[in-house]
């Protein structure tokens, strides 16, 4: 380990925690930060916040902004990577691919056979007592098994350093357009920091999504699959991540009023007239999607959708009714979910969890509230969340009125001590607490994980929940590349271990970040997307309010904006 340094840029970070990813607890450097530590220690202190104050510039002028506390701000990324090795990453990796695998299995089963609650690994009860499920989508199977094309499973590093999945996110998960514009951002501002440290590319993520997406498709013959991005619209939450993944992919991005069925068939209008489209990746709430099926006053779903979907006319991505694998309680059941469908053991630990539910827990967790985190299983973006040792004895009662009354809805974890990193602050770096979303494209054969992923980081001095909405930010995430000559890490069987381990390079002329798009473009969209100059609020999809000027816009739910979760 590299030693500490006096008066360094990261002297308050020095503080000896056992839980930080860059200093042990004896103040040293630990290996994977030690060359990222070097570099910007000599940028020094004014050099490092003039180049932090462009980076959120840079963000500001693009209209990349949040509101917090009604003032609107520029999205919080902070110059301070963080930097996960190749060898946890391999590991890190084949836990995602794995519990997706599973979740897909779950969901198979769940609207088919229900093999799993006749051999008991699930009871009836977490089916019968969900909201999530989907009458209308039991019997029904994509054209290639693919219920969950894009997922983000959040992951956090508790004190002894183990990533542990805290939550599951199969519906639409959001948050990967960050990714793409914190990488793009560090590597205008800080480019230099990337010469001597093999950081894998996340560029080539559009790419892949839409190769996920055109695999989803029913086979057409001489045809290439006609695939659009679904929007809420401009005043959603997400609006920004809709439009640049559809630039990027090189697709339409569609409103409702842009699509319309006929015979069972999903067509998109054009100036050319009616288009056939094959896969909608869309990023409206399944309470919205369809006013025939499901909210009978929603201005943002397509009529007949539904309809369209059954008879094998069209991919929705990701499938409707997914919600039940979001539930926290189908979370409780996971590791068992693994090991019953994959006959493997988990390769990444959930959080430990009391269902509530069960009346010895429910005991247990009301004799120590002061002790646990209690969660709402339907909750997201913070909200419900609470905090035993932080809530106040008012807090408490109130909770506890709450459990008794339905115990269903709630489970309860122990106080995670998360990872910190060092994160620049109005004094200067100084630990932060963090989490981590990686997020996964399944196209049916591969599962491939996005060498990086979105972490989330609490801003606020001893804040716990990393949402945006509580004034947390984010950071670039590196993932180192295998030293040369080290050979290849074993690979799951269930992830390609063949693919090249591509290096970012922002000094190299040719360097684009988002250049790596599938090359056989048949043709172009017929509009471009219109450019972000909202705010943007990364909230969930309970959190979002009805602009009252616009009976088109977002509508409470429409999207699942998770990074705010």
């Amino acid at each position: 380990m590299v030693g500490m340094h006096a008066n360094s840029l990261f002297q308050r970070a020095e503080t000896g925690s056992t839980g930080d990813e860059m200093f042990a607890p004896d103040g040293s450097v630990r290996p994977t930060y030690a060359a990222l530590h070097d570099a910007l220690s000599g940028l020094g202190h004014e050099e490092f916040r003039t180049r932090s104050e462009s980076l959120a510039r840079s963000y500001l002028d693009q209209g990349i902004t949040f509101d917090y506390a009604g003032e609107e701000r520029p999205f919080p990324v902070d110059a301070i990577p963080r930097v996960i090795a190749a060898e946890e990453w391999s590991r890190v990796s084949r836990g995602i691919a794995q519990r997706v695998r599973a979740l897909e299995c779950f969901l198979d089963d769940l609207y088919t056979e229900q093999s799993a609650v006749t051999d008991g690994v699930i009871p009836a009860e977490l089916i019968s007592s969900s909201t999530y499920i989907v009458d209308e989508m039991r019997g029904y199977r994509p054209p290639n098994g693919v219920r969950i094309h894009i997922s983000g499973i959040d992951l956090v590093r508790d004190g002894d350093g183990e990533f542990r999945v805290l939550e599951d996110n199969v519906r639409t998960p959001s948050g990967v357009s960050y990714v793409l514009s914190n990488r793009r951002a560090m590597a205008q501002t800080f480019p230099e920091l990337f010469g001597d440290r093999p950081v894998r590319r996340v560029g080539e993520y559009p790419g892949r999504l839409l190769a996920a997406l055109q695999a989803a498709a029913a086979e057409i013959a001489d045809e290439d699959p006609t695939v659009v991005v679904l929007t809420p619209g401009r005043y959603n939450s997400a609006y920004f991540e809709h439009s640049l993944l559809a630039r990027t992919m090189g697709v339409d991005l569609v409103e409702a009023g842009d699509l319309v069925e006929r015979n069972e068939r999903i067509y998109m209008r054009t100036t050319a007239g009616l288009r056939r489209v094959d896969v909608i990746y869309k990023r409206t709430d399944d309470d919205f999607i369809d006013p025939e099926v499901f909210r009978p006053d929603s201005m943002l779903g397509v009529p007949g959708l539904v309809r369209a979907v059954l008879a094998g006319n069209v991919v929705l991505a990701n499938a409707i009714g997914n919600g039940i694998g979001d539930d926290k309680l189908t979370y409780t059941y996971m590791p068992d979910l693994i090991r019953y469908y994959m006959n493997e053991e988990p390769a990444l630990p959930n959080v430990d969890t009391w269902r509530l539910e069960e009346p010895d827990s429910l005991t247990e967790v009301l004799d120590r509230l002061d002790e646990l985190v209690v969660k709402p299983v339907d909750g997201s973006g913070g909200k419900g969340i609470v905090i035993g040792p932080s809530a106040s004895r008012r807090e408490l009662d109130g909770l506890r009125d709450r459990l008794l009354a339905d115990p269903r809805g709630w489970i309860a974890q122990p106080v995670v001590q998360l990872s910190t990193i060092p994160t620049l602050v109005e004094s200067g770096p100084e630990p932060r607490h963090a989490d981590l979303r990686p997020f996964a494209l399944n196209s049916g054969d591969d599962i491939w994980v996005l060498p990086g992923g979105l972490t989330r980081v609490a801003l606020p001095e001893g804040e716990m929940i990393v949402n945006s909405s509580r004034g947390g930010g984010s950071k670039d995430t590196w993932v180192l590349a295998r030293p040369a000559g080290s050979g290849p890490a074993a690979a799951p069987a269930e992830t390609s271990g063949t693919e090249d381990e591509r290096i970012e390079d922002p000094l190299d002329d040719d360097y684009d970040e988002f250049d790596d798009l599938p090359e056989d473009h048949s043709e172009e969209p017929t509009r471009e997307p219109d450019p972000v100059t909202a705010a943007i609020r990364i909230l969930d999809d309970q959190d979002v309010d009805v602009p009252e000027t616009h009976d088109t816009a977002t509508t409470k739910g429409a999207d699942d904006a998770q990074p705010d979760r």
